[in-house]
């Protein structure tokens, strides 16, 4: 019984294993998003070969029916991620020096400041101001000391 039970997860998990050693046809996720293998696209083409995240050991996969993909696209702006130099200097054109200068720009200023509103005047003291509440001279108004006694030595 132990047997028959190892012979057939044997077979089981090696069939398993030999199924990624076949060919896969690629289709793409998403439409007009390319499939890219190793600069080449990939989408709707036959890929033979052991290739994967799943795999110990790196064998290149052969591609039937791909397109080459630009490395690089050409682009007028520069991209530091595309590893290219940006250009140097501007294009500049030096205008002729006679030509018809533009009217000139009317003045401009601008000034701003801040200041505070006049506070209105303090009340007077009144005739009989309410009277004064002194503290108790020991501290705590409940007779206790500043200070509690040390109950625990």
């Amino acid at each position: 019984m132990r047997t028959t039970t190892a012979l057939v997860i044997l077979i089981g998990a090696s069939s398993a294993a030999l199924a990624s050693e076949g060919f896969e046809i690629v289709i793409p996720q998403r439409p007009g998003v390319p499939v890219v293998i190793n600069g080449i696209d990939a989408s709707y083409a036959v890929v033979e070969g052991q290739y994967g995240l799943g795999r110990g050991n790196y064998m290149q996969p052969t591609i039937y029916g791909g397109r080459p993909v630009e490395p690089e696209p050409y682009v007028g702006h520069y991209y530091p991620t595309l590893g290219a130099r940006p250009g140097y200097g501007r294009m500049e054109i030096e205008p002729p020096a006679d030509r018809k200068l533009p009217k000139p720009a009317e003045s401009y200023s601008r000034s701003w400041g801040a200041q505070s509103q006049m506070q209105p005047p303090e009340p007077a003291v009144p005739m009989y101001p309410p009277a004064v509440i002194l503290a108790p001279p020991d501290g705590d108004p409940r007779g206790y000391p500043n200070r509690p006694p040390a109950y625990r030595r």
